[in-house]
């Protein structure tokens, strides 16, 4: 309930505010709408199963949650290196950025990071619907994982592997690096200015996203360099922290690090207030 209302608030901080009409908000609006359905996809079964005691799942829903999951999961860190770019033109070329970011080049970026991410997932979703299972119907996990269904066919699952395996890693360590990369730039350009006033304003416009960077791609390369003999027990604990702890983050992290965000809620919960006010009157 938390990770939607907060994301809520946030989508409908931005929709309502027109100072927030801008490309950053506009990738933080798309971000929480991402945030929400990855975790309607997982968390609504899961309590389900915990609260009713059935820990059974039908095939064709186990598809479908494996590949949503996916899918949005390879969308958001596509989306990340979106917004990544989108910090670095705002702070690298300040007076050019109206110009460079136009309401039609982030439409175009948004449509870019749901294509990237429908590509990336389908392949491997159309490998995974053609294995064969056999008697094997148990999932050591908390909700379908896609890594852990193919290890349950009865077939050769290499292939499959491979490819899920390289898709994810372009997806994951491509768009690492744009943002890597976009930071290496913007910390440089931020540096190099004059006073620590400008500095200072110059981080805060970076530091939530940053925050939501660190927290997102550290778990899921926790995920690539861990042991082996590990990999399944942390695999639990590391999924706990994508699909409900860093969307519970994240409206804390986007709106008290950041001061627009913090001046559009009050302006809203004032304006709310004087509404129920002059309902209320006699």
């Amino acid at each position: 309930l938390v990770i939607l209302v907060g994301n809520l608030l946030i989508i409908a901080l931005i929709l309502s505010d027109r100072d927030l009409h801008r490309p950053m908000y506009f990738f933080l609006c798309n971000l929480s709408s991402l945030e929400i359905f990855i975790t309607t996809s997982i968390i609504p079964k899961t309590v389900a199963s915990l609260l009713m005691g059935n820990k059974t799942i039908s095939y064709p829903f186990c598809l479908t949650q494996c590949y949503f999951y996916s899918l949005l999961g390879n969308i958001e860190f596509v989306l990340l290196a979106v917004m990544s770019y989108d910090r670095y033109v705002a702070i690298c070329y300040p007076l050019r950025y109206p110009m460079l970011m136009n309401s039609q080049f982030c439409v175009q970026l948004l449509w870019g990071s749901w294509t990237a991410g429908f590509l990336a997932t389908i392949v491997p979703a159309v490998l995974v619907v053609r294995l064969p299972f056999c008697n094997a119907n148990r999932i050591d996990h908390f909700f379908c994982d896609i890594v852990l269904l193919i290890k349950l066919s009865c077939a050769d699952t290499r292939t499959v592997e491979l490819v899920s395996f390289m898709n994810a890693s372009l997806i994951l360590f491509g768009s690492l690096i744009m943002s890597a990369m976009s930071y290496i730039y913007i910390i440089n350009t931020i540096l190099r200015l004059p006073s620590a006033s400008s500095q200072n304003k110059a981080f805060s416009t970076c530091s939530s996203h940053f925050t939501f960077v660190i927290l997102a791609y550290g778990s899921c390369i926790f995920l690539y360099v861990q042991p082996s003999t590990h990999k399944i027990s942390y695999n639990k604990i590391v999924s706990l922290l994508n699909t409900m702890v860093t969307p519970l983050m994240s409206p804390f992290i986007f709106s008290l690090r950041n001061e627009q965000m913090k001046k559009a809620l009050k302006v809203g919960l004032k304006r709310n207030v004087i509404i129920s006010r002059k309902c209320f009157s006699f």
